[in-house]
């Protein structure tokens, strides 16, 4: 099934950014939370990044340190979850994953503890700061962090546009279910277009 109906508000401009959301090793192969997809999207959104890196913004998914430092529900997650918490995860398991480490500076790094990458000051500062009113959103997941992303986004009345071939998932299922959400429902505020057409679109 293709989910494709393009930039339909022209080219991309300088006042674009890409978020990329948790490409981590945390996501990568031989974790726990290993992401199946994720190593076949990485060139694209190696791509994606290496066209303006000062203009790529990278998020970091932070566990928490141990299951009762959590709030609220998030502690019985880390309950379940108790293996990727901070205090037991391996040495480098938080770093981004290493094809895109090189573009560290000029790109910015933003940690976050919950699926949005919102609820910090630092990204939408980040953001007004340099004037950015469009963003291409790639990564992992794409029906949990990237939607939180995603949905944020739109909130804060950014362009928004989604390199369907540079985001992933660990259910094939709930991935296409998001694609069409966004195509059906949303198709005013959010774009879709394969990378190779954001990545000729974008000057």
């Amino acid at each position: 099934m293709a989910w494709k109906n393009g930039l339909q508000r022209g080219p991309l401009t300088a006042r674009c950014a890409h978020l990329c959301v948790d490409m981590q090793n945390l996501f990568g192969p031989g974790s726990e939370w290993e992401t199946p997809w994720m190593q076949r999207v990485l060139p694209l959104v190696v791509q994606l990044a290496g066209v303006f890196p000062d203009r790529t913004i990278f998020t970091r998914f932070i566990p928490a340190q141990r299951p009762q430092d959590a709030p609220g529900m998030w502690r019985e997650y880390y309950e379940r979850w108790s293996s990727v918490t901070q205090d037991v995860l391996p040495t480098g398991m938080l770093e981004l994953l290493e094809p895109l480490q090189r573009f560290v500076p000029p790109a910015t790094v933003i940690d976050k503890m919950v699926y949005s990458p919102w609820l910090h000051p630092a990204l939408d500062d980040h953001l007004y700061s340099r004037g950015i009113d469009t963003l291409v959103i790639s990564g992992a997941e794409t029906d949990v962090c990237v939607l939180a992303a995603v949905l944020g986004a739109v909130d804060r009345g950014y362009r928004v546009v989604i390199p369907t071939d540079a985001i992933c998932s660990g259910s094939d299922r709930t991935h296409d279910a998001l694609l069409t959400l966004y195509n059906e429902r949303f198709s005013q505020q959010i774009e879709t277009a394969s990378t190779d057409e954001i990545l000729r679109s974008w000057h």
